[in-house]
Parts: C-alpha cells; sequence; structure tokens
C-alpha cells in the first residue's frame, strides 16, 4: 500500500506542479518579462557609463535559452519535477504520521495538516525573511550571503516546527488538545521570531543608476511589479502545496480502505 501511495503522490505532485505553472505563467511571467527588460535596459545603460569613464565594457555573455523555452518548457518542467518529489516526500511523512499518533485523524484531514504545516515552515516563515526577487532583478555579489541566510532560516522553521507538534502532543495528555496546540504554535512563533530577528536582512533590489554627477540615468525597479511578484510567487506555492494535501487525502483514504485498515471518518452531531 506504501508504495502505491507514494507513487500516488508523485502523480499529485505533477498536477499540483502543473496547476501553479499555468497560474505563474499567465500571472508572473509578464512580471518576470518586465524585470529582464529592466536588467537589459540597466546593463546597457552602464556599459555606456563606463565607455564615456574610459572604463572597459565587458562583453554581454550569450543567452543559453531563448525566452520562449524558458516561460513555457523551463518553468514547466522545473515547477512539476518539484511538485513530484514534493508529492512523494509529503506521502511518506503521511505514511509514517498516519502509523503513529494521528491513526484517530482522518486522513483528509491529516494530509491538509500536513501539507498546511510543509508550507508555513518551507516557504511562509523563509518568504516573510527574504520575500522572493523576479529573476534578473538583485546584486550579484548577494546571492551567495541571501542564499544562505534562506537556507539557515529554512532550516530553523521546519526543525522548530517537529518539536512543535512533538510538544503539541506531549501537552495534550495534561492540557487537552486545544490549549496544547495554542501552547506548541506560540512556542514555534518565539523560535522563528527569534532567528528573524537574529538574521541579517539583505538589501539586494537596485536603486537608480547614476552617473558620475550623480544625476539619475535610468531609475530603480518598479516597486509595483516587484510586489506584483513576490504576491504571485506566494500564491503559486499556495496552490502547490493546498493541491498536494486535496488530492492526497482522499486518496489516502482509499488506499486505507482498499488494505482493510482502519479509517477515522466525519462523526455525525449527536441528536438531541
Amino acid at each position: 500500500m506504501e508504495r502505491k501511495f507514494v507513487l500516488r503522490g508523485f502523480a499529485s505532485g505533477a498536477l499540483a506542479g502543473l496547476l501553479s505553472f499555468v497560474f505563474a505563467r499567465i500571472f508572473a511571467e509578464p512580471v518576470i518579462a518586465r524585470a529582464i527588460d529592466y536588467e537589459s535596459a540597466r546593463d546597457a545603460a552602464q556599459a555606456a557609463l563606463d565607455k564615456a569613464a574610459g572604463l572597459p565594457v565587458a562583453p554581454a555573455g550569450a543567452e543559453l535559452f531563448s525566452r520562449t523555452v524558458q516561460q513555457d518548457i523551463g518553468i514547466a518542467v522545473a515547477l512539476v519535477l518539484f511538485g513530484m518529489a514534493l508529492g512523494a516526500l509529503l506521502a511518506v511523512v503521511f505514511t509514517l504520521t498516519q502509523r503513529g499518533s494521528a491513526r484517530h485523524v482522518r486522513p483528509r484531514t491529516l494530509a491538509l495538516l500536513l501539507s498546511g504545516a510543509g508550507f508555513v515552515s518551507v516557504y511562509l516563515v523563509p518568504f516573510l525573511k527574504y520575500p522572493a526577487n523576479p529573476p534578473a532583478v538583485g546584486h550579484e555579489d548577494t546571492i551567495e550571503t541571501r542564499g544562505s541566510l534562506y537556507l539557515v532560516i529554512q532550516v530553523v522553521s521546519v526543525v522548530a516546527m517537529v518539536l512543535a507538534v512533538q510538544l503539541g502532543r506531549a501537552l495534550a495528555r495534561t492540557r487537552g488538545s486545544w490549549q496544547a496546540s495554542l501552547l506548541a504554535g506560540l512556542a514555534y512563533l518565539v523560535v522563528v521570531g527569534v532567528t528573524m530577528a537574529l538574521l541579517d536582512p539583505v538589501h539586494e533590489t537596485p536603486g537608480p543608476l547614476r552617473d558620475a554627477s550623480g544625476t539619475i540615468v535610468l531609475g530603480g525597479f518598479d516597486p509595483d511589479d516587484l510586489y506584483r511578484f513576490r504576491l504571485y510567487a506566494l500564491g503559486g506555492q499556495l496552490i502547490l502545496w493546498g493541491v498536494l494535501g486535496l488530492i492526497l487525502g482522499p486518496w489516502a483514504e482509499k488506499a486505507l480502505k482498499q488494505s482493510g485498515r482502519p479509517v477515522v471518518v466525519s462523526r455525525e452531531p449527536a441528536r438531541v
């Protein structure tokens, strides 16, 4: 049963990745195109300033893939493969959790809880500290630093989420599920909040380009486009994780029933 369920995780992840790609292609891709146009204009303006100042001008690098390939095939393949890996991982985590102390939770509910916890810990918390930038927007010197800081807060967030779940289970034995959940959630927020405060910020969105006299040659990147891209990036991830939770839950119930294992279903309200 577990092997078939992991394969279904691959399938659900592929579908979630495809839907996320459709969203990104419609909403985020126009912003990415404007970001690339801005980078080209900034590079051209910087080259003109360097040439006027008698400085050497670096030749433009060759484009490995055309924009058509990038915006259609590249993004689609990346999101589908990422969704498949995520779906398989979520299926494994679901199986291990359902075998343990979550047998009293309906599979559909458990799948949504796991996907929600994954979305918050893996993506949302790191995003709040280091939000996404459009491709081609940002300083090259900050890529390595930003990537390291992002990985640090992501690891801390995931570990803190796992520990918070364990804390909630332990507290539920003496304080009840509702109070235990609140205390565990508060502990998680404290850990990630302190981590955010300790990590250095990264300012990498380019400002106005000025010449030697201080005159603005080219303005900074449009803040409205920056806001839109970050909003669409968040929406794409929400679709990815949400679809995974919505699909894996019913498939899990079906797989458990076929294997003869007991399945928790919704209880009817008590009649007075």
